[in-house]
Formats: structure tokens, C-alpha cells, sequence
């Protein structure tokens, strides 16, 4: 097979990898996110402790995470053609591929919001703030650079599970090579395939690295005092001068 041939075929399988790798990172992104805070707020000594719901949240959890990927596409079928319409291609997969991550992620999640310093949440529990100020103020900002190494962990194994997804029709980088690299012996192509994942998600863990150590130094600049400041400050008394009032 020519670099052209090899070319013609691979763009196409390349976006499709990055769309359903897009899709479910968005879906999980947006499940996985709250899941994980629920785990953190509803455990014993948490802001909304409910032992009953923290056990069953656990369970779903470690239920989801379990169940080998390659079985979780074949199980999902019917729930996958119920959103997609069909069960083969891009568009499907990133279904399973979202359903997979999701319990991952917020496991990962969960151990990002227990890392801040619960001195913070204490403190502002003793003023007198609620439980979603505490949330958008302190917990999410604190584990904002855990959270982005998260996601980046995260996306890396989506784009794992998609070659997957590409043995039984998703479409994608890992079905062209199981089609074209394995069944029809094409070893050199089968390289070029790996080559560019390897290449991929090197770009990705650089990008989420960076981004994290950035998030992390202006946090330290900030420091936790100035955080549980804004977080406690009443409207028209930011300006106030602490010590001068007493």
C-alpha cells in the first residue's frame, strides 16, 4: 500500500476517532463531573452526607468500572441504537465509549476533591456559606489542576477504547486497523496507525501537563486564604480593610 492510499483512508478514520472521542469526553465530562462531587459530598463527614445514597452512588460506580469494555459495547446495543438509531459507526460508539468513562472519571474525580485541604471547607462552613458556594468557590477551584490531570488520564483511555470500539464497527483509527493492518496483512500500515496514536496522545498528555502546572501556579499565587476570602466576601465589602475594622 502507497503513503497515498495510506493517506486517503486515514483522514477520514482520523476525524472519526477525534469525534467520538469528543463526544463521549463531553458526556462524561458532564456526568462524570457532578458524580464524582456527589461521591465527595454525600460520604460520611460530607457537606450533604447520606450514607444510603453515598453506598448506592459507590456501588453504580464500581459497578460501571468493572465491566471490561469490549463486553460493555456488545451489552449496550439496544440502549445504543435507542439513541443513535444504529449500533455500528463513529456516532454509536462514542455511546459505549461515554458509558465506560464516565464511572472512571468520576472516581478520578472524587479523589481530586478530597485532596483540598478541608481546613477551607470548615472555615467557610463556620461562616455560614452554603454548600453550592462551597462547591464553586473553594472545592472546584482547589482541584482544578487535579480535575485537568483527570480529564487528561480520561481522554487518553477514550482514545484507548476507541481502537477498541474500531474491532466490532465503530469506525475510526482502530477498525481501518483491524481492517486494513490485520485481515489484510498490511504490517507497515498497521505501524503507521499506531505511530499516529502514539503521536496523539503524547499531544494530549503534554496539553493536560501544561495546562495543570499553570492552573496549580496561579493557585499557589492566590494561596487558600485569598481564595476563602472571595469566597466569604459580601457584596460591598471586598473593598473593606479586615484590619482596620477592628
Amino acid at each position: 500500500m502507497t503513503w497515498d492510499q495510506m493517506q486517503e483512508l486515514m483522514w477520514p478514520a482520523t476525524w472519526e476517532t477525534l469525534g467520538m472521542v469528543g463526544i463521549a469526553t463531553l458526556a462524561t465530562l458532564a456526568v462524570g463531573l457532578p458524580l464524582g462531587l456527589l461521591l465527595v459530598l454525600t460520604d460520611k463527614g460530607g457537606l450533604l452526607q447520606n450514607p444510603a445514597v453515598a453506598r448506592v452512588l459507590g456501588v453504580v460506580v464500581n459497578v460501571g468500572r468493572s465491566v471490561p469494555f469490549v463486553i460493555l459495547i456488545v451489552a449496550l446495543i439496544p440502549f445504543t441504537r435507542w439513541v443513535t438509531g444504529t449500533s455500528l459507526g463513529w456516532q454509536a460508539a462514542s455511546v459505549p465509549l461515554a458509558v465506560g468513562a464516565i464511572p472512571f472519571f468520576a472516581r478520578l474525580v472524587e479523589t481530586a476533591v478530597r485532596e483540598v485541604e478541608p481546613g477551607l471547607v470548615e472555615a467557610l462552613q463556620a461562616m455560614g456559606a452554603s454548600t453550592a458556594t462551597i462547591v464553586r468557590k473553594t472545592l472546584l477551584p482547589e482541584a482544578l489542576p487535579a480535575l485537568i490531570a483527570s480529564l487528561t488520564t480520561t481522554v487518553i483511555a477514550l482514545i484507548g477504547y476507541s481502537a477498541m470500539a474500531g474491532t466490532v464497527g465503530g469506525g475510526g483509527l482502530g477498525n481501518l486497523a483491524i481492517t486494513y493492518g490485520y485481515q489484510r496483512f498490511e504490517t507497515g500500515f498497521m505501524g503507521v496507525i499506531v505511530a499516529e496514536l502514539v503521536i496523539i496522545v503524547t499531544a494530549l498528555q503534554l496539553l493536560g501537563d501544561l495546562t495543570a502546572r499553570r492552573l496549580s501556579h496561579r493557585g499557589e499565587q492566590a494561596g487558600p486564604l485569598a481564595l476563602l476570602r472571595t469566597a466569604t466576601a459580601k457584596p460591598g465589602a471586598r473593598d473593606q480593610d479586615p484590619v482596620s475594622s477592628h
